[in-house]
């Protein structure tokens, strides 16, 4: 069967490396066209090199392509504001969305937790770079756990791998993870911090995340998480624990003080991660988009099969 015809919005960092990813690995999905706004982009002109239809005329100008009505699956790589105008136009066409900005329009994907359950969903949300890379391992602890009250992470990258996109949506950033540490984690109050290192040479994204939990056991815990580390392995080559999982039991003697939550006891979970990136356009240390367009890909191929029959 023929690879099912796609579409890239955005062509920036996200949206190029997306772009040769689909191109280079994916035996389900084939670029069809790349849309921008920005004439001189280095990702419109790689697209327009590469054979696939280019403009930057936005949504407007892909309307114009005789390819338009072949294409099955749109990714958006802009932000959250754009997003909501391409969601009307591309809905109102039938397309699939596959959202790469904090929009969160349709319900958030994190493709080793439940990205079965939103296969039939007309337009599906990636969350965040940092909430891809941090919210399984809080999920990772709610599913061995009677609850988890508190979940809180920090997202470190590279200055040199925030473009205008990212740098325009931390707030959009911080809210949405934080709502997808909750909804998809599991975590009763999620809270999360995105930081920009300017360090040189730059910095491999590195997050760090903490959760408070109740009756779970550190050897399950530990367990869990190692599984999930083997899971995201599959698409994300180099994600990775930095040191061992640390455990604290803090007691009613000495609750944690958290600011918009109040004080709490359970045991304490910290995680630190390290998340490479695989080159594929960007540097390594570009690991915050690399997981983002890994888990857009697992996401559009596992549609690809559920809704247009694609077996490679």
């Amino acid at each position: 069967m023929a690879k099912i015809q796609c579409m890239i919005i955005g062509s920036g960092n996200i949206g190029t490396d997306l772009m040769i990813k689909i191109r280079d690995t994916s035996e389900k999905l084939a670029v069809a066209a790349v849309i921008g706004v920005d004439a001189e982009s280095e990702g419109l002109a790689m697209a327009a090199k590469s054979g696939f239809a280019t403009s930057c005329k936005g949504i407007e100008g892909a309307q114009e392509f005789t390819e338009w009505d072949d294409i099955r699956i749109v990714f958006d790589a802009t932000s959250a504001r754009a997003h909501r105008h391409h969601d009307v136009i591309c809905r109102a066409a039938g397309k699939q969305m596959i959202d790469l900005t904090p929009a969160a329009i349709g319900p958030y994907c994190v493709p080793v937790i439940n990205m079965h359950e939103h296969l039939d969903k007309p337009n599906v949300n990636m969350v965040t770079c940092g909430g891809q890379a941090t919210i399984p391992i809080v999920y990772a602890v709610t599913r061995v756990a009677d609850s988890v009250p508190y979940a809180e992470i920090v997202a470190s990258v590279s200055s040199q791998s925030a473009g205008p996109g990212t740098r325009a949506n931390i707030d959009e950033f911080t809210q949405t993870t934080a709502r997808g540490l909750e909804k998809v984690g599991g975590a009763k109050y999620g809270k999360a911090i995105i930081v920009l290192n300017p360090a040189e040479p730059p910095m491999i994204m590195r997050d760090t995340v903490y959760t408070l939990s109740f009756n779970a056991k550190e050897k399950q815990i530990e367990e869990s998480i190692h599984a999930m580390l083997a899971d995201i392995q599959k698409y994300v080559p180099g994600y990775r624990l930095k040191q061992d999982v640390q455990f604290e039991t803090v007691g009613i003697d000495k609750p944690l003080a958290i600011p918009g939550y109040g004080k709490a006891i359970g045991l304490k979970t910290t995680v630190f991660l390290e998340i490479e990136g695989a080159g594929h356009f960007l540097p390594k240390y570009s690991g915050n988009l690399d997981i983002m367009t890994s888990a857009a890909l697992a996401t559009g191929e596992r549609i690809a099969e559920f809704k247009y029959g694609v077996v490679a």
